[in-house]
């Protein structure tokens, strides 16, 4: 039998301006963009056909429904370009989702087992990015890694390189643009749960003998796995459609999602095939939300 208490009225009200809000601000952009990836392209006519007669009552629902169509999505899957784009969104998400866990781990654990004076600006330091434009930021790693940038100046200055690497406008420029922008939604969760644990298990582990790599990797890490998931997952979900940090620092060989949207929507003005596309990052990105959520509730101590 299980242990919930039942939900009174005064907690559903509470809920209802939350629902009210996703059923504004989500579900119904999403149903008109779904509608819109079922219909004809028509340059610069909206609404696109198929419409809707409110007035033809359920004839009118039928019409509708049989008129409505699927070239669109047949495009994105017999066009390797969008497969490709979805392959590369998933690359690069998935290659810097991975760095940003190796460099967001330790960097957390650093921050939970700081002195307990030093947490808050500590915290404070991670989150100053989100101070600046986050377009400014983007600019400014064009500035270190452009050929006659900083990056290149300081290589050469040691004596490391003769010539000036090639980095802007390459795969690696898209991960560090990617790693940087994303490192603090890594790092706060993370911290967060393990500033959370218990500090009697590490003792105890550490009192039975284990050294502290082996405490942090048997004890913490294992422990930290929520706060691992939620950080991979707030960084993995938004990077899929990531557009600005690919089309900046990235050349234009770069394929993702994100940029196969904007050129849809604004160069080719195919509404409809755009619109196709924002749905499949949808599709694309609801695993990895559901698994976010279990860690959630995970971290809750809930059931998932």
């Amino acid at each position: 039998m299980s242990g919930r208490k039942p939900v009174g009225l005064f907690d559903r009200l509470m809920r209802l301006p939350a629902f009210l809000w996703l059923a504004a601000f989500f579900l119904l952009p999403f149903a008109i963009t779904l509608k819109i990836s079922l219909s004809e392209p028509a340059t610069a006519i909206p609404p696109y056909l198929p419409l809707l007669d409110w007035r033809g009552g359920l004839d009118g629902w039928s019409t509708f429904l049989e008129a409505l169509n699927f070239d669109n999505y047949r495009t994105l899957y017999a066009d390797p370009l969008y497969r490709d784009a979805a392959l590369g969104s998933l690359t690069y998400a998935g290659v810097a989702s991975l760095i940003l866990v190796a460099l967001g781990t330790p960097l957390a654990y650093a921050l939970a087992r700081a002195p307990a004076r030093w947490q808050p600006l500590l915290v404070a330091l991670v989150i100053v990015p989100f101070w600046t434009s986050f377009l400014i930021r983007v600019y400014a790693w064009i500035a270190i890694l452009k050929p006659e940038g900083l990056l290149n100046l300081a290589l050469r200055r040691l004596g490391l390189i003769d010539a000036p690497l090639t980095i802007l406008n390459t795969e690696a420029a898209v991960i560090v643009g990617l790693v940087y922008a994303y490192l603090p939604f890594m790092v706060l969760p993370l911290y967060a749960v393990m500033n959370r644990l218990d500090p009697a298990l590490r003792e105890a582990a550490a009192d039975l003998g284990a050294a502290p790599s082996r405490v942090f990797w048997t004890v913490t890490v294992p422990l930290s796995l929520p706060g691992i998931a939620a950080g991979a997952g707030l960084c993995f979900i938004p990077m899929v459609g990531e557009f600005v940090i690919p089309d900046l620092l990235g050349g234009s060989e770069t394929l993702m999602l994100g940029r196969v949207l904007w050129t849809e929507f604004f160069s080719n003005r195919d509404w409809p095939l755009a619109s196709a596309v924002a749905v499949l990052i949808l599709a694309i990105v609801l695993g990895p939300v559901v698994l976010f959520r279990d860690s959630l509730r995970a971290g809750e101590g809930e059931a998932p």
